[in-house]
C-alpha cells in the first residue's frame, strides 16, 4: 500500500481534526500542520505534529513567542502530496495559487464556492468523479448529512422531492463568547436556503428546498424533514434505505436521547475524541410514513462530520482506492464508525 503525504492548513475546528483522522490511515503519512495562530491552539500540540508558519509574518510571530516552527509554509508544500485547506471561509480560495505552484492536489472544505474547484464531493454520491483531480471541495456540515440520508433514499428508489427545515447552531462552542445570538432565532435571508442547491452540486438531480434559521445554541444542527416518496411505502421501506446506508447511525427518544445536549454526552460516553459525531443521528422512534409521504429528523454534529469524507477525498485525487466502498471501510474502520451508537459497530 503506497503512503500519500498529506498536510493541513489550518488548525482550526475542522483542520485539528483532519490531522488526528490522517495520523490514524494506514496508508497516509501527516507531514505537519500550517497556521498563523500562536496560541493556544498551535501551543497545545506540544510538539506532537510538526508545526510550519503559514505566512513570513507568522513565522516571525511563532519565533518572537517561544514556538519553534520545523520551516515556511513553502517548506510544507514541497514535502506533501495532498494539501488540505482548513483555513477560515474564503480565505482558502486565496490560497489556491500557492497549492498550483507548488504542484500539490488541494482539498477546500464547504465554506469555499463550489465554482473554486469546480467539483464538490461526498464520498458515498460521487467518489468516483474526483478520481485522479487536482482538487475537490467537500460540502458543508449540513450539505453533507443531506446528501447522506436524501441520497440513501435516492438510491432505494424511494425519494421523489424532500422539503427541509434547518435548525442550525449559532456558532461554534470554542468561540461563542465572540458572538452568536441569545434569546432569538435568526432565519436564513432566502428561501431555499444554500444547503439545497449546495447538495445538487453532488446530486444534481434531486429536488430539494431547505429553510433554515439560526438558534441559540452552539452544539449541532437539528434537520427537519417532509419527503415525498415515489410510492406508497411502509416504514421499514424507509428504515432499510437508512440502515444500508453508510455514516448514518439511529439514535432513539426511548433511550433518553431526548435532545441535542444527550446525544453530545453520549458521544463523550463513547470516548469519542473530543466528543466527536462523525456519522449523521437519525431518530429512528421518530421516522414516520403516511401512504407515500415521510418525515423524519436527524442531528449532525458540524464541527467532525466532514472528517470522513475529507479522508476520502485524499484517496479519490490520489486514486490510492479505486472505488468508494473500498476507501470508505478503510476510513470507518479507522475512525470506529457505527450504524447505531447503542449496539456494538459493524464489523
Amino acid at each position: 500500500m503506497s503512503t500519500t503525504r498529506v498536510s493541513v492548513n489550518g488548525y482550526g475546528v475542522i483542520g485539528k481534526r483532519v490531522a488526528d483522522a490522517v495520523l490514524l490511515q494506514p496508508d497516509m503519512e501527516l507531514v505537519g500542520v500550517a497556521d498563523i495562530a500562536t496560541d493556544w491552539r498551535i501551543k497545545s500540540l506540544g510538539g506532537r505534529i510538526p508545526v510550519y508558519a503559514a505566512t513570513d509574518d507568522a513565522l516571525t510571530a511563532m519565533r518572537s513567542d517561544g514556538l519553534q516552527p520545523v520551516g515556511t509554509f513553502e517548506d510544507l508544500l514541497a514535502q506533501s502530496d495532498v494539501v488540505i485547506d482548513c483555513t477560515p471561509k474564503h480565505i482558502a480560495a486565496g490560497n489556491l495559487p500557492r497549492y498550483t505552484a507548488a504542484g500539490v492536489k488541494v482539498i477546500f472544505q464547504g465554506g469555499e464556492s463550489h465554482s473554486t474547484t469546480g467539483h464538490s464531493f461526498v464520498a458515498q454520491a460521487n467518489y468516483a468523479t474526483a478520481l485522479g483531480r487536482d482538487m475537490t471541495r467537500v460540502v458543508s456540515c449540513n450539505t453533507t448529512s443531506i446528501v447522506r440520508v436524501l441520497g440513501a433514499l435516492t438510491d432505494a428508489g424511494l425519494l421523489l422531492r424532500a422539503r427541509g427545515v434547518l435548525i442550525r447552531r449559532a456558532t461554534d462552542p470554542w468561540e461563542s463568547h465572540l458572538g452568536g445570538i441569545m434569546n432569538t432565532m435568526v432565519p436564513e435571508g432566502k428561501i431555499p436556503s444554500h444547503q439545497g442547491p449546495d447538495a445538487q452540486t453532488v446530486l444534481p438531480g434531486l429536488d430539494v428546498v431547505t429553510i433554515a434559521a439560526k438558534g441559540a445554541h452552539t452544539q449541532t444542527h437539528n434537520h427537519y424533514w417532509t419527503l415525498q416518496l415515489t410510492r406508497a411505502a411502509t416504514r421499514d421501506d424507509v428504515l432499510d434505505a437508512l440502515r444500508a446506508a453508510p455514516r448514518v447511525a439511529f439514535i432513539r427518544m426511548s433511550d433518553g436521547l431526548v435532545a441535542l445536549n444527550s446525544t453530545v454526552e453520549l458521544m463523550r460516553d463513547l470516548g469519542r475524541p473530543r466528543g466527536d459525531m462523525w456519522e449523521v443521528a437519525v431518530w429512528e422512534d421518530l421516522v414516520t410514513v403516511q401512504g407515500d409521504e415521510a418525515f423524519l429528523t436527524y442531528q449532525v454534529y458540524n464541527e467532525a462530520i466532514v472528517v470522513p469524507e475529507t479522508i476520502d477525498a485524499i484517496r479519490a485525487l490520489t486514486q490510492t482506492a479505486p472505488d468508494a466502498a473500498t476507501s470508505m471501510q478503510i476510513t470507518d474502520s479507522t475512525l470506529g464508525m457505527r450504524d447505531d451508537f447503542l449496539s456494538p459497530p459493524y464489523p
